[in-house]
């Protein structure tokens, strides 16, 4: 059974509905686990406002219970900021740009080290980073 995590855009587009029913996702139809990505969640942390603090500590709740927070180590670490100079030479990106993709980096080579699937919203930025390293990933519509 394959493990998935969903990136921010994901959880962001559920929390702008008031949707708690798609924060409360565990598994997905194809029998896959889903995982949270510590990386993600100080991004809702990040956004979050009145409103949506909740949700998002009982979020970071269930999955700390379930004990499926995926916390980059190290070596993705430093496997993102090799990932990022490689993007960053073929797409001219300057310093800004290479810093909008760090999290986004993190979660990609972080899933990838342990065979998570990706699934995102932002096609664009996940598609440049499957360039310069392997994980599986999937867009979705929400």
């Amino acid at each position: 059974m394959q493990a998935a995590l969903f990136d921010t855009s994901i959880y962001v587009a559920a929390l702008r509905r008031g949707d708690d029913g798609a924060l409360a996702v565990r598994r997905l139809d194809s029998g896959s686990v889903v995982w949270l990505s510590s990386v993600v969640l100080e991004e809702l942390y990040a956004g979050a406002g009145e409103r949506s603090r909740g949700p998002v500590e009982r979020l970071e709740g269930d999955f700390d219970r379930a004990k499926r927070i995926l916390i980059p180590n190290l070596s993705d670490w430093t496997q993102a900021g090799r990932v990022l100079s490689r993007l960053a030479a073929k797409y001219d990106y300057e310093q800004i740009g290479q810093g909008r993709l760090t999290n986004d980096a993190l979660i990609a080579v972080s899933a990838g080290r342990l065979g998570f699937r990706v699934i995102t919203t932002n096609e664009r930025d996940f598609g440049r980073l499957a360039e310069f390293h392997t994980f599986q990933w999937q867009v979705t519509r929400i």
